[in-house]
């Protein structure tokens, strides 16, 4: 018997895309970009289909839309009449942004969060050792049970004692409450270039990660720019850049105040950004300046990230942008906290964070 390879040809051995599959997945990317304004996307939508003829006869533009409404995708403001996305839409880009962005991932790379101790865990392993006062009767080895009781007592005079019993070693696991920092300052769209938009997916993705696959762990998120403020689930996809500054100082000391009320034994804050700290509150009124590193700033945030490191609390940073006077501040903010800092470009940053945040904060990737 004879097999001939070819070479793959979608069109011949894939599944074709209907016309919805393909408009909804470049619909949900417009999302990403329109920071979740329906309205405008819809728009974009519209003008790339003049240009590239994205709909047919099976599925008008009109018509794809009716499609997102009846699905429960978009609805209409009560108020307004203007099409606006809905929750579930919501949950739909936090899962499209974590499948993309692991997508570029290892195989193997997810997992909990192991620590090197053996202890009460949720995963067995093939190691033994005898049974103490506590242990989880689901975890009894029967094989090495029955084998140190016969070993002890032979089979004429078989018995089973306490000292016989075996149970399954499990890995230690522990849970992590994570602050995500997300810099909302003007430098974030500054000289045409969108660095906001994959900030804003990879927080996202984060987002849907912990609360499907780590339930037990917790996950705030802090947006910065003159100050810093709270955002909810619910607002992390409309989040967009305004006239602000860059006040890392309040986004720390937001996420230190928030990690002091969590119970969790390890905390650690992730912070996204591309500029230098350029402001911060004196006595309540605002000192400013965008130009270059000014000491009397940087030396508040270097405190910051000192008391950080008092309280166990790591700081991760992720530099969006590579100019050597603000790889010389993330350098000082590192060394201050004991933490770690990757300088990441645009289209691998999520793909850093989760393989940081997977692995437990212990592999370093080149």
């Amino acid at each position: 018997m004879w097999i001939r390879y070819t070479q793959w040809d979608p069109k011949r051995h894939g599944r074709k895309q209907s016309t919805f599959e393909r408009l909804f997945e470049l619909f949900k990317q417009l999302l990403h970009f329109t920071a979740g304004d329906a309205a405008e996307a819809l728009r974009w939508l519209s003008q790339l289909d003049q240009e590239y003829g994205l709909t047919d006869e099976e599925m008008g533009l009109g018509d794809f839309i009716e499609e997102l409404k009846r699905r429960g995708y978009l609805q209409d403001d009560e108020q307004t009449g203007v099409v606006q996305i809905t929750p579930r839409m919501e949950r739909t880009l936090r899962q499209s942004a974590l499948e993309e962005i692991f997508r570029k991932l290892r195989r193997g790379s997810l997992g909990q969060h192991k620590t090197p101790y053996a202890g009460q865990g949720d995963e067995r392993l093939p190691e033994t050792r005898p049974w103490q006062f506590g242990d989880d009767p689901h975890l009894l080895d029967l094989t090495g049970t029955l084998s140190n009781a016969f070993r002890r007592s032979g089979i004429d005079q078989w018995s089973l004692r306490e000292e016989d019993l075996e149970v399954y070693e499990t890995d230690h696991h522990t849970s992590v409450a994570t602050v995500l920092l997300i810099d909302l300052s003007h430098s974030m769209v500054l000289y045409g270039e969108d660095r906001i938009t994959p900030a804003r997916k990879t927080a996202l993705a984060l987002a849907e990660l912990i609360t499907t696959r780590y339930p037990k762990d917790t996950l705030d998120i802090v947006a910065f720019g003159n100050d810093a403020w709270e955002v909810s689930l619910k607002e992390l996809p409309y989040l967009q850049v305004g006239p602000y500054y860059t006040n890392t100082r309040a986004a720390l000391q937001r996420a230190r105040q928030i990690l002091h009320r969590r119970k969790n034994r390890n905390k650690q804050i992730f912070l996204i950004t591309d500029g230098k700290p350029s402001c911060h509150f004196e006595n309540g009124r605002m000192y400013r300046n965008a130009f270059g590193l000014d000491r009397r700033i940087v030396n508040k945030v270097l405190d910051e990230a000192v008391r950080c490191r008092r309280e166990g609390i790591t700081i991760t940073t992720f530099m969006v942008a590579r100019d050597p006077y603000l790889q010389q501040f993330v350098q000082q903010l590192t060394r201050a906290n004991r933490g770690r800092a990757y300088y990441a470009s645009l289209d691998r940053l999520g793909e850093y964070l989760f393989e940081d945040y997977v692995r437990n904060r212990r592999k370093h990737l080149r």
